[in-house]
């Protein structure tokens, strides 16, 4: 369980193919305070260590981890988002994020405004009941609130803040990120629809 506000980045050290699977490698900037079998959200995926060694720790992606996330696109030197999980007695400052990705999304539009950014988004798979303005949404990991939502396309306003310790600054337009909508409103549609 996460709450969507990012801890740091990291950079991709080396990607490994075996069969259906991918085998990544971050550099570590949590120094001594993970552990094998940790859960960590990289770009809001939940991946559980496998190998923490020379500064380094592994994770691994399976088939269907990659064909529902923007790990697929992921190269060498491309920098991720990082959040561990919550821990229970703290502020939940974001929202709940369980890590598990529910589509992709291309960046379609940014524009700065006023000193913030505004990103657009057209996702591959957009459930129109759970997209709703002023509500929450994961992207890459990140908690945050939904500006707009008209003809497919959601945007979320970005302060500097976010826009500087996320890797949201080295995206563009094109690039794909993940999604996950708020697990509060999947549960309330779940029960309504019976």
């Amino acid at each position: 369980m996460f709450t969507g506000i990012i801890e740091c980045t990291t950079e991709v050290y080396r990607l490994n193919r075996q069969k259906n699977n991918l085998f990544i490698t971050f550099k570590n900037p949590f120094l001594d305070h993970i552990k094998i079998n940790q859960s960590i959200a990289h770009n809001g995926i939940c991946l559980s260590i496998i190998e923490i060694i020379n500064g380094t720790y592994s994770v691994i992606a399976s088939e269907e981890t990659l064909r529902c996330t923007n790990l697929y696109f992921l190269k060498i030197k491309d920098e991720v988002n990082l959040e561990r999980g919550m821990k229970v007695n703290e502020r939940l400052d974001g929202h709940i994020v369980q890590g598990h990705i529910d589509t992709i999304a291309k960046i379609v539009e940014i524009n700065r405004k006023n000193g913030s950014w505004l990103f657009s988004f057209k996702s591959r798979k957009i459930l129109d009941n759970l997209v709703i303005e002023k509500g929450s949404i994961s992207v890459n990991g990140i908690s945050l609130t939904i500006k707009k939502y008209s003809n497919k396309i959601f945007s979320v306003s970005i302060i500097p803040y976010t826009y500087e310790k996320t890797n949201l600054h080295f995206m563009k337009v094109g690039d794909f990120v993940n999604v996950e909508y708020d697990i509060l409103g999947k549960y309330i549609i779940k029960n309504l629809c019976f």
